[in-house]
């Protein structure tokens, strides 16, 4: 999905940026990585441990965009976004691959092993400090 096609489909929208929410999402997303960072690593927390991180970077990713004018209703918009919007390539790649570890351990049950579920959480980090200067810009 190209960001034409989610602005067409109005699955991204222009806004008026909102610092508050801003300021929200920002917190709800250090929380969820602070809280994933708590749990401990095992065969039963891994998939646990990632949807916790994949939230917190959802939630930064949102903040980015509403501070660019956008509310953005689709995981995958988040990566045309990051592609499109602000000329962030690898990171929009970074993120959709990110996505589909997720989605494929969320929805349909695909084991995660504790070295796969490690290596996804550090990309997610990596990502959030990368998206985080671009919060800060």
């Amino acid at each position: 999905m190209d960001w034409k096609e989610c602005c067409d489909t109005q699955l991204a929208k222009d806004v008026k940026p909102d610092q508050e929410m801003i300021k929200s999402l920002i917190k709800s997303s250090k929380n969820k990585i602070e809280s994933e960072n708590k749990l401990p690593m095992s065969d039963v927390t891994a998939a646990s441990k990632l949807s916790l991180a994949y939230d917190s970077i959802r939630e930064l990713l949102e903040a980015l965009a509403l501070k660019n004018g956008y509310k953005i209703y689709n995981h995958e918009c988040y990566t045309a976004f990051l592609k499109e919007v602000l000329r962030k390539s690898f990171d929009g790649d970074e993120f959709d691959d990110i996505r589909r570890v997720r989605n494929a351990a969320n929805y349909y049950e695909k084991e995660l092993s504790i070295v796969e579920a490690n290596d996804i959480i550090k990309r997610i980090r990596n990502l959030r400090a990368r998206v985080t200067k671009l919060l800060e810009m």
